[in-house]
């Protein structure tokens, strides 16, 4: 029988890895970014067409703007953030699903515990079970 398990993705820190991460971070930015500017471009647009609720246009691209804007704000603490770390600390990037077998003999505690895997410069330097 397989089951999906939970493993996390913990990058360690290293100057490249780090550039890299802010150049991600800049980019998504900027990316929010213009898709804000879209969407006030957008309403602009839709404003000036007869027959449309303009209260509930309104409306409905605020609030696409603030999820925006929102993201943006997440993205600037986290680079904020990645400029305290320390080389060498670990930080989870992400967390995926793994398949895991169990048998008839299995220890559960072993499957149950939390799987990590460590990643420094795209390699896979450890795999820990918490």
């Amino acid at each position: 029988m397989q089951l999906i398990k939970k493993v996390l993705i913990k990058q360690v820190l290293t100057k490249k890895s780090k550039a890299i991460l802010q150049d991600d971070f800049k980019q998504e930015k900027e990316q929010l970014e213009r898709e804000c500017e879209q969407l006030l471009f957008e309403e602009r647009k839709l404003h000036h067409q007869l027959g449309v609720a303009k209260q509930d246009i309104k409306e409905r691209f605020q609030r696409e703007i603030e999820m925006r804007k929102e993201k943006i704000n997440t993205i600037d603490f986290k680079m904020e953030q990645l400029t305290i770390l320390d080389l060498g600390s670990e930080m989870i990037e992400k967390e995926v699903e793994a398949i895991v077998n169990v048998e008839i003999g299995s220890r559960w505690s072993e499957l149950n515990d939390r799987t990590s895997i460590i990643i420094k410069d795209d390699v896979v330097i450890r795999i820990d079970n918490e």
